[in-house]
């Protein structure tokens, strides 16, 4: 391109009437281009309301299962600290037992009984405790499932 068609350019431009953006208002649009506006407008208000109403579900959601999540750990911590502290009180007991002990074959037997005993209550809790992380999972991934299941449902409207 050269300088005198970019110059007559340039000066073809500034020959054209100026349009104020106060005045821009009042320019007459087609009704076509109107519609076709908003309509526009009206779908984007429409997905920004879906979206907001996606946010306070999946917000509702995560507190709905942080609440489910945190009472299940509580209740499965309750149950640590009881067979611990079953365990502390079996183990003063033995204690005291053994303290009282008067021949090798009383210790014996008496160390014997506490191992049987304890290896049961620890199986005991064993099972409880794995019972409990059972339900602590399946409970807190039930908000999370159920807000998944209604998601597809909506999203198949």
């Amino acid at each position: 391109m050269d300088d005198t068609s970019a110059t007559a350019k340039v000066q073809a431009a500034a020959s054209l009437p100026l349009i104020s953006l106060f005045e821009l208002s009042k320019l007459e649009l087609p009704a076509a281009f109107r519609a076709v506006a908003e309509k526009s407008a009206a779908q984007a208000k429409d997905a920004c309301e879906k979206a907001r109403a996606a946010a306070e579900s999946a917000s509702d959601l995560i507190e709905e299962t942080y609440a489910v999540a945190a009472k299940g750990a509580v209740d499965y911590n309750l149950k640590v600290f009881a067979a611990a502290r079953a365990n502390v009180y079996a183990a003063f007991d033995f204690t005291n037992e053994i303290v009282n002990v008067t021949s090798l074959a009383q210790a014996v037997e008496l160390s014997t009984a506490h191992v049987r005993t304890q290896f049961q209550a620890v199986t005991e809790q064993t099972r409880e405790l794995a019972t409990a992380a059972q339900k602590l999972g399946s409970d807190t991934a039930q908000p999370i499932k159920t807000g998944i299941a209604k998601a597809f449902s909506n999203s198949q409207k």
